[in-house]
């Protein structure tokens, strides 16, 4: 049975304002009404495999676990990386996990931000793989290229691993070409896009990787040593991880190895890396836009909007792709995408929060909703998943008011306990401990306005906390 390895890390910029450091797009609706990431878990509907292994950063474990509950894939699954250190280790993690839990798998390793929309054929092309990697091989997913692309790398196919077969040996990996270079490997039919997918077994993985990398595949071993475990979530030593070298897997084990073997797949397939692209994909109208929330058009051609909340008009444009989220609207040609990055920049050279989190934000209990920032005083819109609660905390210099829009409310300030419903509200002075909790079955919605001399999260003094936050 196969195992997946879900890549869920990256802090990808190119799709900002939805993508921010925070929330990156694995984690957005783009593409359906799923996020990319459980569109990933829900294209494996039809293929046999085991729970999967999710791997993430750390800033963004409750998100993945709060979508993986909504899918009903949450099972103490999730791998977190405490620093980013690309594929290589990664997967050696999943791999190191799952021999320690008894088991070789054939590990099926993907992105969590692709898109791939002929299903069946990318099924035929993972039921193909598994010969091979059942074996001594380790097999890559090469994309057919529809055209000169110069912002994937490419792969060199060899010859075909025997008569009738599907798949080929692999010549070659190569960098990402120019738009000449790119235009010759698609003409010679030669050469397929590198789509960071991969087929192999664990202990097979690890061999190479000792064989080619040892003081990663070292490293990695001493992350797991003394991991700490709770419900959802493996942990991993942060010093023992933070020393390990940053390499793909492509570097230090793909180009490296004998057993290199890929199967060509031709499935509309997608890393979705530009607002352009995401285009490309999206269903369009007659005039070519591809559109999502309120619009309005008129005279309007081949634009790409994405509005949140509210209406956008677009009149007499054509080409452009305008994306409004609830703090920030981004307007752009669409020939000039690649240029979204320097807004990115300039963000964060100016310290705004607009590069690294949404005024929307997912805690481990459900979502605070940021109204109003002033410097004295913000007014939160707050969502508590059923059975959810605050940790049990104080705060030295703000006040906070409740107002109870739906649901239930139980409410503990200092030595008192009771509950609010809907319209009643309550008010935490400076320096009490107190807690909410959602005792009920559907959502608790409630109005948060806090107010005081200071209002950062780092006045917020855990004293009990169910997510180990304390």
């Amino acid at each position: 049975m196969l195992l997946p390895v879900i890549m869920a890390g990256g802090t990808g910029s190119r799709l900002w304002p939805m993508s921010r450091e925070l929330h990156p797009k694995q984690f957005l609706r783009l593409h359906s009404l799923h996020s990319m990431l459980q569109e990933t878990l829900k294209r494996l509907d039809g293929v046999e495999v085991s729970e999967p292994v999710v791997i993430c950063n750390e800033d963004h474990r409750f998100m993945v676990a709060e979508q993986l509950r909504q899918i009903d894939m949450l099972s103490h699954n999730i791998i977190l990386e405490p620093v980013g250190r690309n594929t290589a280790p990664a997967i050696a993690l999943a791999a190191l996990n799952a021999i320690a839990q008894g088991h070789d798998p054939i590990m099926l390793v993907l992105a969590a931000d692709h898109i791939i929309k002929d299903v069946a054929t990318f099924h035929n092309a993972i039921e193909a793989a598994m010969p091979y990697a059942a074996g001594q091989s380790l097999v890559t997913f090469g994309i057919v290229p529809s055209g000169p692309e110069t912002g994937y790398g490419y792969i060199q196919r060899g010859e075909n691993s025997g008569e009738n077969a599907v798949a080929c040996s692999v010549k070659r990996f190569v960098e990402k070409p120019d738009l000449a270079t790119a235009q010759a490997y698609v003409d010679s039919g030669d050469y397929f896009w590198n789509s960071g997918m991969f087929m192999f077994r664990a202990k097979r993985y690890l061999e190479e990787l000792e064989a080619f990398r040892p003081d990663i595949l070292e490293a990695c071993r001493r992350s797991l040593a003394d991991t700490e475990c709770d419900k959802n979530f493996i942990n991993v030593n942060f010093d023992a991880f933070s020393s390990c070298p940053d390499e793909s897997v492509d570097y230090a084990v793909m180009e490296k190895t004998h057993d290199a073997v890929m199967i060509p797949l031709d499935a509309g397939w997608s890393d979705v890396g530009s607002w352009s692209a995401l285009w490309e994909v999206s269903q369009k109208d007659e005039a070519g836009n591809a559109l999502t929330g309120d619009t309005f058009l008129h005279n309007t051609h081949d634009c790409y909007i994405n509005t949140d909340e509210k209406l956008v008009a677009a009149v007499g444009v054509d080409n452009l792709v305008i994306v409004n989220t609830k703090d920030a609207v981004l307007v752009v040609d669409k020939s000039r995408v690649q240029d979204v990055k320097k807004v990115v920049e300039h963000l964060k050279k100016h310290k705004r929060s607009e590069y690294r989190r949404h005024r929307e934000v997912y805690r481990p209990w459900g979502i605070c909703d940021l109204l109003v920032d002033e410097k004295r005083f913000n007014v939160n819109r707050i969502t508590v998943n059923p059975g959810e609660a605050f940790s049990l905390q104080m705060h030295h210099h703000r006040t906070e008011h409740w107002v109870v829009l739906a649901g239930t409310a139980r409410v503990t300030t200092g030595d008192k306990t009771f509950l609010l419903t809907e319209n009643q509200s309550t008010f935490i002075p400076i320096g009490v401990i107190h807690r909410l909790e959602n005792p009920g079955n559907i959502p608790l919605e409630l109005i948060e306005v806090q107010a005081g001399s200071y209002l950062g999260d780092d006045d917020i003094i855990r004293i009990k906390d169910h997510y180990g936050r304390c």
